[in-house]
Parts: C-alpha cells; structure tokens; sequence
C-alpha cells in the first residue's frame, strides 16, 4: 500500500535540481507548496514527505518554513552517505538528525542511507551494520539504498556524469545485490535488520528487475519501500501501462511514492533538474498519480508521522 508521498528527491542537491534557476528554492517551495495542497486533496489520510536532504542542511529547512512550504508537508527526510559522498564521519548521524529536529518540530525519517562497496564488500556490510546501530529506534522509517546495483549501461542520473571523477562511479556499487542478482556479503547483514530497515529502490522505466526485486524483498523480510514514479516518464509511450504494473507489483509493501524529475519540455531549462516552467502542473503530476492509485492507499485512521 502507499503510506506516503515524497515531494521530489534531493531539492537541494545540483544534481536533481538546478540552482542558477532557483538560487534561493522559492521556485521549488511553491511547487512543493502546491503539490502538498493536491496530494492532501486526494487522499487526506496520506503521509506528505519533503524530498530528502543532500547534504543535511538546517538552513535549508528554516529557508522553506519562510516560504510557507512546510506547512503542507507532515515529514521532513534526509539521505546520507558518510562512507562514500558526504564529507562528514559515520558516527556524526545522531548529530546530523540533532540539527534538523533543532529548527522543525516535523517528524524525521531517513529516506536513503548507503554505502558502496565500491572499494570493498567488507567495508559495505560494516557500514550497514553501523548504519543500524546509530539509527535504528532513532527514526521511524530507515530505507537502505539499494537492492540492486546500477547497471553500468544505464547511467547515473547526475549533472557532470564522469566528469566527477569516482564520486560518480560508486552510483553503480550501492547495492546489497550486484546488477545480475548476485548477493553481496551485506545482504545476509541486510536480512538480520529487516524489518526495522527499509529499502530504497528505483526502478528503470520498464525495469526488468521488477518481479525479481519483489521476490528478493519477500525473501529479506521487507516491509517498507521507497520508490517512485518520474514526472518526465509519464511523456513516454505507455507510461501509464508500467506504472499499473510497478505498483500493483509493489503493493504489498509500505510505499514511500517519490514523485520527481522535470520533463524536458516543461522545465525552464531542458533538464530534469529544471524548475518546472508551471509549477502546478507537477502538483497536477502528483494528485493524478495518488488518484489513480487510490486503491493502495493506506485505509482508516492517518497514519502517526512520528520519531521513534
């Protein structure tokens, strides 16, 4: 079933959104203003989540409240990735989660936590295994990144692709399964901590992977997901088909929905990091999505957005 419905991925990360078009995100608070008002419209009892932080970033949450925006959101969401991108200790999590409770008093999940094993598998199933230690009981909702890895041949979904050196070849090393379905030694690590641990997984338009993803989750004890559906592949032939298919497939699980990824010829800018050209036609996005996928939305009483 879907629980929540995450407003974009990483606002404040230049990969996923451009900050020469919005330097100071008051394009993207009055999109997530907007698409917070459409989801509630739909479905009230859903969970409202601002896309995850990267990096973590008080100022940038005391920049939204000023615009009004997190009054229709109900969750703030961080990722972190100490071991591989961030430039901050591993041990430094509870503090990093201090700072963000100082300046909201919104609940706080974890929507994307990993490590690569980009240098090694031993230092991946370490650093899932202390990433369980400091966080677990500390937030409601851990989702793990990944399942699989990225298939080489996909490409990573970054501004600079290879120009950023081995920052962006570890997005290809994130998973706790090899792109063709061979465990890593942090799977077994993984199955010890579900189902306290989520996992955060994207699917490909048309994603392969899919049935065999829902067969691994079954396996590792998984109940709750974080995935998405891209605003830039509803443009594509069939979309509407393979979205049916992913979340049918998916709805056995707590869904955390992502809505996100600007199509090219709605941005400012040509860019799925763009600002969108009219704001309210990716609130527009997201109600249809929670319209149409009404009936795997949690029934009964609001879910408790809480800590803990």
């Amino acid at each position: 079933m879907i629980e929540a419905a995450m407003i974009w991925n990483e606002p404040n990360n230049k990969s996923h959104w451009d900050p020469e078009i919005d330097p100071d995100w008051s394009r993207f608070a009055e999109m997530c203003t907007l698409a917070g008002r459409g989801i509630a419209g739909e479905n009230p009892r859903l969970l409202r989540v601002l896309g995850g932080m990267s990096p973590i970033d008080p100022l940038f949450v005391r920049n939204l409240a000023t615009k009004g925006a997190l009054n229709e959101v109900d969750v703030i969401a961080v990722h972190g990735f100490p071991l591989d991108w961030n430039l901050w200790h591993i041990n430094e999590w509870p503090a990093k989660l201090d700072d963000i409770e100082a300046v909201t008093q919104l609940p706080l999940w974890v929507t994307e936590v990993g490590v690569s094993s980009f240098g090694a598998e031993e230092v991946q199933a370490w650093g899932l295994r202390r990433t369980a230690e400091l966080l677990r009981g500390r937030a409601q909702r851990i989702h793990w990144y990944s399942l699989y890895d990225l298939p080489q041949a996909w490409g990573a979904t970054t501004r600079h692709k290879e120009a950023e050196g081995s920052s962006y070849y570890r997005h290809f090393y994130m998973g706790i399964l090899h792109a063709d379905g061979r465990p890593k030694q942090a799977l077994p690590v993984f199955a010890e901590l579900t189902p306290s641990l989520g996992l955060c997984q994207w699917f490909h338009f048309e994603d392969p992977r899919l049935n065999e993803a829902v067969h691994w989750m079954r396996r590792l004890g998984v109940r709750h997901l974080r995935t998405g559906l891209s605003w830039a592949d509803s443009f594509r032939p069939n979309a509407l088909s393979w979205f049916d298919r992913q979340m049918e497939a998916l709805a056995e699980f707590d869904v955390t929905l992502t809505f996100c990824f600007t199509p090219e010829h709605r941005g400012i800018a040509p860019h799925h990091t763009s600002a969108p050209l009219v704001p309210q036609e990716y609130a527009d996005f997201c109600a249809s999505m929670i319209h149409r996928y009404a009936h795997l939305c949690a029934p009964g009483e609001r879910p408790l957005a809480v800590a803990g």
